[in-house]
Order: C-alpha cells, then sequence, then structure tokens
C-alpha cells in the first residue's frame, strides 16, 4: 500500500489549501494545569495565546544582559548559529540559545513555560529549536508570512502538528515596531506552498524565505476568514502560537528596538524522520535530532537570573 503525506508540499507548481487532520489541544487538554479552561479554549479557536507580564522586570533585563552580550560576542557572531541581516553585518538570530547560554538553558525549563507546552501537547516535551531575535529600530528587515510546520515537515520531516512555539517579550512590542502578526484560525488549515526546495535552502531562507512561502490567494483567503492581529505587549509578556498557524512581521523602522528568545517545543512522540524529498538534514543547531528525553521542568517557579 502507498503511503501518501496528507501535508505535501514544494512538489510542484500548484498551491492547495489542506484541512488539518490533527488535534490541536491533544488529550482533554489536562496532561498539565498550567492553563484555565477558558485559556485553552481560546488558544485551540485562534491557534495562539497570550500571557501578559509573566516575568518580571528584573527577569527580563537579565535575559535582555544575555542576549545583548551574545550579540556582541565576535565568536558567536561569526558562528553558523548566528544569522545577519540581509545585506548586512548586524546579527538577526542567534539559534541554538539554549546550549550557548546557561540562564536562556534555565529559561526553556521554567514552570511558566514547559508546563504550558505540556498541557497544549497532552505529552511530555523536547526543545526543537531555539534561538534570540534581534530586530533593531530603524533596520530589522521583516519576516514574510509563513507556517513553520510547512518547513519542519518539508525540511525537517517533523511527522505531524504536534509543536507550538513560545516567544519571551524582551521588549515592548507595539504597533511601529514589527510585532509578530498572525492570521487567527489560520492553523486549522495547511498552505501547500509551490516550488522545489533547493539543497542547503537553510542558508538563505533564515535571512530571507523564498520557498515555503505561501501564494497571495491563498494568504487572501486565510485573512478573509480569520483576519489579521498584531500581536503587542510589555516586555516580560509570553506569546504561544501552534506550529501551523499562519504568522510574519513587518519591517522596524521605528526607533524602537525589538527582540525575544524564541523556543519551539515538541512532543516527545512528535521526534523528526528523514527530510522530505531526499533533502539533507538541516544542521542540529536549526532542528535537533539528537533526542535526549523530555525536557526536565524546574522543580519550582523562580527567576531565570
Amino acid at each position: 500500500m502507498v503511503v501518501t503525506d496528507i501535508y505535501e508540499s514544494r512538489t510542484s507548481g500548484t498551491a492547495a489549501i489542506i484541512a488539518r487532520q490533527e488535534p490541536v489541544v491533544y488529550g482533554n487538554g489536562d496532561y498539565a494545569d498550567a492553563l484555565s479552561a477558558e485559556q485553552v479554549a481560546a488558544y485551540e479557536r485562534d491557534g495562539f495565546l497570550v500571557l501578559d507580564s509573566l516575568f518580571s522586570e528584573q527577569e527580563v533585563t537579565a535575559l535582555m544582559n544575555e542576549v545583548l552580550a551574545m550579540a556582541n560576542n565576535s565568536k558567536i557572531a561569526a558562528s553558523d548559529e548566528a544569522i545577519t541581516e540581509p545585506g548586512s553585518n548586524a546579527v538577526r538570530s542567534i539559534f541554538k540559545v539554549h546550549a550557548l547560554n546557561k540562564v536562556i538553558d534555565k529559561l526553556s525549563r521554567d514552570p511558566r513555560l514547559i508546563h504550558v507546552a505540556r498541557q497544549i501537547l497532552g505529552s511530555e516535551v523536547y526543545l526543537h529549536q531555539s534561538r534570540a531575535n534581534l530586530k533593531p529600530g530603524f533596520k530589522g528587515k521583516e519576516f514574510y508570512w509563513h507556517s513553520d510546520f510547512e518547513t519542519w515537515h518539508t525540511e525537517d520531516g517533523m511527522p505531524a502538528m504536534r509543536a507550538l512555539s513560545c516567544s519571551v517579550l524582551l521588549t515592548d512590542n507595539n504597533e511601529c515596531n514589527g510585532p509578530l502578526m498572525v492570521v487567527p484560525g489560520s492553523h486549522r488549515q495547511f498552505i501547500s506552498c509551490r516550488g522545489i526546495t533547493p539543497d542547503e535552502n537553510y542558508k538563505k531562507s533564515l535571512k530571507a524565505q523564498e520557498y515555503g512561502v505561501p501564494d497571495p490567494l491563498s494568504l487572501e483567503l486565510l485573512a478573509e476568514q480569520g483576519g489579521i492581529k498584531a500581536i503587542t505587549g510589555k516586555a516580560g509578556s509570553v506569546v504561544f502560537f501552534d506550529c501551523n498557524t499562519m504568522h510574519g512581521s513587518n519591517g522596524n523602522i521605528s526607533p524602537w528596538p525589538r527582540a525575544n528568545v524564541f523556543m519551539v517545543y515538541n512532543s516527545v512522540e512528535n521526534t523528526l524522520n528523514a527530510p522530505k524529498y531526499g533533502l539533507a538534514p538541516r544542521p542540529e543547531y536549526i532542528a535537533t535530532r539528537a533526542f535526549e528525553g523530555a525536557l526536565e521542568p524546574l522543580e519550582a517557579l523562580q527567576e531565570v537570573a
């Protein structure tokens, strides 16, 4: 029997909208108790959830200092883990920050984050990816619309939509400094994208994505159904969003920088297979393959510093 991939993408010139086949919240949403029933329902409906002021000002300051120290570390800035802005040497993202920095490693296991992931995904979790994102004032570039799952499924071999992203805001996000934008409800539809993925696509896509980008008509249909919401909030707030939620952000032409620490929690029951179409696996700092078991939450709430 031939088993077809229900989330096939990047195989021809034809785009398609495919209904999601998996749950959004796994089990009954009671694997952990970090969120209320109302919050779980809102995440299931919208594909995202904002928890305001989850971290204190002191914690945010400590985290921001760590991120800036890494961005200004010449050794890290010259490493493969650091991605620069198109056309400049300014650091755009630093990957695998939980392995590069003890404070962020501690953050990744904070109960305020990890128990939300466990509750929604209905299992123990591990980090598929972590990074720090920097979008400086006046020159931070945009991130075009995309579903993370489309890339993780195609280029990393992630089997199912059983992962979520967690963005810890280290600066205030306002309407002007390029905040995250999402299409509410878009997580229920998978957009199959046009184009054949070139080898080592990540070397370009992390600067400016060209493959795995939805076609304009599909984006228009999603936006007509759900609208577009800019996620604004104070530093210390946290945004959780489903791996298939359509999202992006504008460039930052304001004087106010935007920064966050971004972590992807994946179910231990959803570890990676081989990438699709004979693609070589992306580097370990982008997609974790050396699975070492579930993350152990910190035993008690405590400051990350």
